[in-house]
């Protein structure tokens, strides 16, 4: 799996060691992005010679005989996802041979040798159309309003950056950080190569770099899969009774005083024992939350998964726990529960779905 986190110079020298992950997850996935957009706006699918690879793989090659220098004498105030995607655009503009207002140089090759030249024009139509698209994608799979959906927007549309970001949702750097790449990784960067998947999933035999497509498949078969889960497997916001076969997991304490909250309703309604602060009792299951930071409720998160695999008889609707008392998130939550993706009788509450299909 590729690792989070890559900073542009990580993602330069992946480039320059022909790194085949780092080459296929950033290169060609910001390429994408510019292909998606400008074949919306010029047909490129329908052009001799336009096709995806054939533009990507020479304006792999172009970088490529640089070693990739480019890159990093870019201007220090634009973000190398940026430099890419705008160097990708110019190459396509070349082909087509647009207007000459459009082409603003000779050549793409002119360009990539003067070094001082840094595809910093701006064309306000162009910008549009990938914020557009951005947009979609970020509402589409994440809700409009989702912290998830914002983080794409901030980052990738309005090119914030992860500190700034942070300051704004409420949430630490890093998480911010980490959450943009998983994003990136398995869901942006495949959406745009399930665009073109369909036009024909043949790749050059010359083709000098690894284009593996199981992982693509894999990711949007988890999409799907996630979607009919979040439909279908969603606790209800209010439980006042339970069928015969349901158990109400609720958050706790180690000490098992079920005072509040759904504890309460736990020992009040469903059977949840005074002193007993984990596991199943009566037709409720209790997981601790009280006792420190989400690693220290996360073994009891996996035991609870191993235990409802274990009973496949019974449905367990998921409360949103620790998100009360014990004052932690969805955020910080729903990613202990990924492993309960594909449990068919976990139920999970609607925002920690939210959560997990931003990962």
């Amino acid at each position: 799996m590729m690792k989070n986190g890559l900073s542009d110079e990580e993602i330069i020298a992946g480039l320059q060691d022909k790194d085949s992950e780092i080459t296929r997850t950033y290169f060609y996935g910001y390429c994408r992005i510019g292909y998606y957009v400008l074949s919306r706006r010029y047909g490129l699918s329908d052009k001799f010679g336009m096709d995806f690879y054939s533009l990507a793989h020479e304006y792999y090659l172009a970088l490529d005989k640089n070693d990739w220098r480019q890159l990093s004498d870019r201007k220090p105030d634009m973000s190398l996802r940026t430099w890419m995607i705008n160097g990708f655009r110019f190459l396509v503009l070349d082909r087509l041979k647009e207007v000459e207002k459009e082409k603003r140089f000779d050549s793409f090759e002119e360009r990539v040798e003067n070094t001082h030249l840094k595809f910093d024009i701006i064309d306000s139509d162009f910008n549009a159309d990938v914020r557009k698209t951005l947009e979609e994608v970020g509402d589409r799979y994440y809700g409009r309003d989702s912290k998830a959906s914002l983080i794409v927007k901030m980052m990738l549309v309005e090119g914030f950056k992860g500190k700034e970001v942070a300051a704004q949702l409420g949430m630490t750097p890093s998480a911010v950080t980490q959450r943009y790449h998983q994003m990136m990784e398995r869901v942006i960067i495949p959406y745009f190569k399930a665009n073109f998947e369909t036009i024909g999933d043949i790749i050059p035999d010359n083709c000098e770099v690894s284009m593996d497509y199981s992982p693509l498949r894999e990711t949007i078969q988890s999409a799907k899969t996630m979607e009919t889960n979040y439909q279908n497997r969603t606790t209800p916001s209010h439980i006042d009774h339970l069928a015969d076969n349901e158990i109400f997991v609720f958050g706790s304490n180690l000490a098992g005083m079920h005072g509040g909250g759904a504890a309460r309703a736990a020992r009040l309604y469903f059977g949840a024992v005074m002193g007993q602060g984990v596991g199943l009792q009566g037709q409720s299951y209790a997981i601790p939350t009280m006792q420190g930071g989400t690693e220290t409720i996360r073994p009891y998160v996996d035991d609870f998964i191993a235990f409802a695999r274990q009973h496949p008889e019974k449905k367990f609707l998921v409360t949103r726990i620790g998100c009360g008392i014990a004052g932690f998130d969805a955020e910080e939550i729903a990613p202990l529960f990924r492993q309960a993706e594909n449990v068919k009788n976990i139920c999970l509450p609607d925002d920690f779905w939210n959560v997990l299909k931003s990962f």
